[in-house]
């Protein structure tokens, strides 16, 4: 009996080990957060914070259009970006990975290219075409409203200079 007792015992301490994180775990909620899906389409401001060496290479303010197009099958969203000032335009194709952070807000890395209208010309993002890298972050606040910032790194994006441009981007846009 005293050998049954303590195998009843062995048994129960070793079923209780194995069951107790199934039924300890039910209670909490596993709730991972979904980020935002919206597609979107906004305005804002462009600080361009880097210079290329050479005369008319010089760090410059602007303004900035970007938008965003995903789909709910993977976190990938296609982006573009007008980045502007008073002498020229920078054109950018970004395709980016998505992270959620909460169930309204994102984080992304992505990468692209900058398509410079007017060559040698300043824009917020050097004057030359180049590859880009981009961060950032973008939250949904309400029904229709986005907001959103990033930092944009042109790799080599300075005629005639091996300099990377940066520039920063902060803005609101419209869901559709």
């Amino acid at each position: 009996m005293k050998r049954s007792i303590k195998s009843i015992v062995a048994l129960s301490a070793l079923a209780a080990t194995a069951i107790a994180p199934v039924v300890l775990s039910a209670n909490r909620a596993s709730a991972e957060p979904t980020g935002t899906k919206a597609n979107y389409i906004g305005a804002g401001l462009s600080a361009g914070v880097t210079n290329g060496g050479q005369s008319g290479d010089a760090a410059n303010w602007g303004g900035n259009i970007q938008g965003r197009v995903t789909t709910s099958k993977a976190p990938v969203s296609l982006r573009g970006a007008v980045l502007f000032n008073d002498d020229n335009t920078a054109i950018m194709p970004i395709v980016s990975y998505d992270i959620p952070v909460t169930n309204n807000a994102n984080v992304y890395v992505g990468a692209g290219y900058s398509f410079v209208e007017d060559e040698g010309q300043p824009t917020p993002l050097g004057n030359s075409n180049a590859p880009v890298v981009t961060v950032g972050a973008e939250a949904q606040l309400g029904q229709n409203l986005v907001v959103y910032g990033d930092t944009k790194v042109g790799i080599e994006a300075y005629e005639n200079s091996s300099a990377s441009a940066v520039s920063f981007q902060a803005g609101a846009g419209v869901r559709f």
